[in-house]
């Protein structure tokens, strides 16, 4: 009687325990049928480039803080501010009626020394008049000549001109106000080539080079670059902060800089040329370890890779693939090794580029 209580009570754990062993199976096999979605891409070959970023403040290499010579009411403004000059052009005119005036009386004092100095010359006999007094005529209509050429100085910077080609950035004064001797009047600034002012660290300095490329970056929310180059690199390192200046030339025609502007640099330093790369977001990265899914059939293996230089949004791989391989690019997060995937999309890297 006990036996056949003991039986009773084995026979429902036996069948319950091989129910669950069945469900599991059949789940493990319904597992094993779902395939990933994933897309791909092809593996190719392209050129990859090593760059340093930093940030730079760019300054105007040219610009002129006009100033007045002459003191004086100002006549008129030529010019408003954001109106682009050209060296020699007029700016704003002082009243110089004063100085036309000296100007005039100057030269009619020249006149008539010259006229009375050639009277003397043309008398053949040389006893109506001593050498001393034909010498001082001569010293006279010197002086004369200095106090004309003086007076038509005045009257000339009485004529505001702008001193290099530019961009009217600042006006300070109004018209029918007035001048002192040396007040500022304008300040111009051509933005048409900016320097771009980097302090990199002493350990850069073993690979920066004069005419090196870089890339700027003005707006952080776009990608739009602006190509320069190295013009000078200092020859000195700040011993406070450990850095040496590097000045970049950067051409902005199209004024879409500005100086003053606070911009990210990349500088490159190396490229090399028809390696192996892929799109950065392709890597799984776990613990430091790069590795990418690469398709073998109707699976996704993991291959452990090495990385070289990176560019952006493309990386080298060193080792690990081969060109014309197709890997994981898209849903790679929720793949194990060996995973059973469904390829929706395969695309050319070389053609999405």
């Amino acid at each position: 009687m006990e036996a056949l209580n003991k039986n009773k009570i084995i026979l429902p754990l036996l069948l319950a325990t091989l129910l669950t062993a069945c469900g599991e199976q059949e789940q493990a096999k319904e597992e094993e049928k779902y395939a990933v979605p994933v897309e791909t891409a092809t593996v190719i070959q392209g050129d990859v480039s090593s760059f340093y970023s930093t940030t730079a403040t760019l300054e105007a290499p040219q610009e002129a803080r006009v100033v007045t010579r002459v003191a004086g009411l100002i006549q008129s403004i030529e010019v408003e501010e954001g109106d682009r000059v050209k060296k020699g052009q007029l700016l704003a005119e002082i009243d110089s009626k004063r100085q036309k005036f000296d100007l005039d009386r100057s030269q009619a004092e020249v006149e008539i020394i010259e006229q009375e100095l050639n009277r003397l010359k043309k008398i053949s006999n040389k006893e109506f008049f001593s050498a001393d007094s034909m010498a001082k005529l001569e010293y006279n209509l010197q002086a004369a000549m200095a106090k004309r050429d003086l007076a038509a100085l005045y009257v000339q910077e009485s004529m505001i001109r702008s001193p290099i080609d530019g961009i009217v950035a600042t006006r300070f004064v109004k018209s029918g106000n007035m001048a002192k001797e040396f007040d500022e009047l304008f300040y111009i600034v051509n933005q048409d080539e900016l320097y771009g002012i980097v302090h990199l660290p002493e350990q850069q300095l073993q690979h920066l080079r004069l005419g090196q490329d870089a890339e700027i970056y003005a707006n952080k929310h776009t990608q739009e670059t602006t190509h320069a180059t190295v013009l000078r690199i200092s020859p000195i390192v700040d011993s406070q902060s450990g850095t040496f200046k590097v000045t970049l030339s950067v051409p902005n025609q199209n004024a879409t800089l500005k100086a003053g502007m606070f911009t990210r640099v990349e500088l490159k330093y190396d490229t090399h040329n028809n390696v192996i790369t892929v799109p950065y977001n392709a890597l799984v990265n776990q613990d430091n370890e790069f590795a990418l899914y690469v398709i073998d059939g109707e699976n996704a293996n993991r291959r452990s890779v090495s990385l070289g230089y990176r560019e952006a949004d493309t990386v080298e791989i060193v080792n690990g693939i081969q060109p014309g391989e197709q890997i994981v690019i898209r849903g790679q997060q929720n793949l194990k090794d060996q995973s059973l995937v469904e390829v929706i999309n395969s695309t050319d890297l070389a053609s999405a580029k």
